[in-house]
């Protein structure tokens, strides 16, 4: 399975072998976090499906934030104290 950008450039490759079924489901659920990736400020984590929370990336700045995530944004607590795994409603 190979997804190819507008770009010409190659987004995802699955090889799968012949005697193995393809899931169909998890192509979907690429496409939708591809589409969404290219255009805000997001990533999608493990096992992410459409509507579901996202991780704001971490190059987006605090001061950033409100105007780029109006629904808020959670901070998850890590041992380091940093704030960079930052979940967010997926935006639209």
């Amino acid at each position: 399975v190979f997804i190819v950008g507008p770009d010409k450039k190659l987004k995802l490759s699955i090889l799968y072998p012949a005697t193995t079924g393809r899931n169909f489901d998890e192509i979907i659920r690429v496409l939708d976090s591809l589409q969404l990736t290219a255009t805000k400020k997001v990533a999608t984590p493990a096992d992410w499906k459409a509507g579901g929370d996202c991780m704001v990336l971490p190059s987006v700045k605090a001061e950033d934030i409100p105007a780029l995530f109006p629904k808020g944004v959670t901070i998850k607590e890590v041992p380091s104290g940093k704030q960079y795994l930052r979940y967010t409603p997926q935006p639209e």
